[in-house]
């Protein structure tokens, strides 16, 4: 049987709320429990990777959200797939620029990282819902997705939540905007908005719930991170017995 949500008629084509909505929460959890690093001012090892480890996540989105289609045996099937990608793609390429954009006003320059997670924050936005409306408004959905997202980055950091990749920012911020606006019309509404609202509460609730107890059971038993000088000395010596950055080395 279907869930009540379903019956409601909540709307989620690839897991926008069920995939990264829960997985925000869970990385909010996960962080309150953890705590904040006790060297938060390292810098990025290898830009490089980052940009390769957007870039492949921005690939396998056409996957992800197209293989949602789960049909592939007709011309309809095709054509629905095919707007399935190219909403994906655009809703990225929303996010990206506008990422930049609002970080070069508000700090001056281009932040290649806000905008690789501005990038994938378009992604995350379109998710719930890239098999409806057009091009345009998947550049629209990506572009506030990206907006959303470097707007969090900082008022997180204000919070005290030490989120080192942006993982709240991209997964839970877009990821409530991307459920919402399946049922704002003139966007992407092809639901309805208190239906896709109760869908985010109700989840949210369980999932804050069921990730605390986790992360609760975790920290009491194995535990969630390192001893203070495992943490100074770095994971890849106390856990490989090897450096990866040696050039790190103090």
């Amino acid at each position: 049987e279907n869930g009540w949500l379903w019956d409601m008629g909540a709307l989620d084509f690839a897991g926008g709320t069920v995939v990264h909505i829960n997985a925000g929460i869970a990385a909010v959890a996960a962080a309150m429990m953890v705590g904040k690093r006790r060297n938060p001012g390292m810098e990025s090892h290898n830009v490089p990777y980052v940009v390769l480890g957007a870039g492949l996540l921005w690939f396998g989105w056409f996957g992800f959200n197209g293989g949602s289609q789960l049909a592939l045996g007709s011309a309809a099937d095709a054509a629905a797939m095919a707007n399935v990608y190219v909403n994906t793609n655009m809703a990225a390429c929303g996010g990206l620029v506008a990422a930049m954009t609002l970080a070069s006003i508000l700090y001056g320059k281009v932040d290649l990282t806000l905008a690789l997670n501005g990038a994938l924050a378009g992604l995350v936005s379109i998710t719930a819902g890239p098999d409806v409306g057009t091009p345009l408004q998947a550049i629209l959905i990506g572009a506030i997705g990206g907006i959303l997202c470097t707007l969090a980055i900082p008022l997180l950091d204000k919070l005290k939540i030490d989120d080192v990749v942006g993982a709240i920012s991209v997964h839970l911020v877009a990821g409530i905007w991307g459920t919402l606006v399946v049922g704002i019309p003139g966007l992407n509404g092809s639901g309805d908005f208190m239906t896709q609202l109760y869908g985010v509460v109700a989840i949210g609730l369980f999932v804050s719930i069921v990730s605390a107890v986790v992360w609760f059971i975790l920290k009491a038993t194995v535990g969630l991170r390192p001893s203070e000088e495992e943490e100074m000395m770095g994971l890849d010596v106390s856990e490989l017995g090897m450096e990866a950055y040696p050039e790190f080395r103090n």
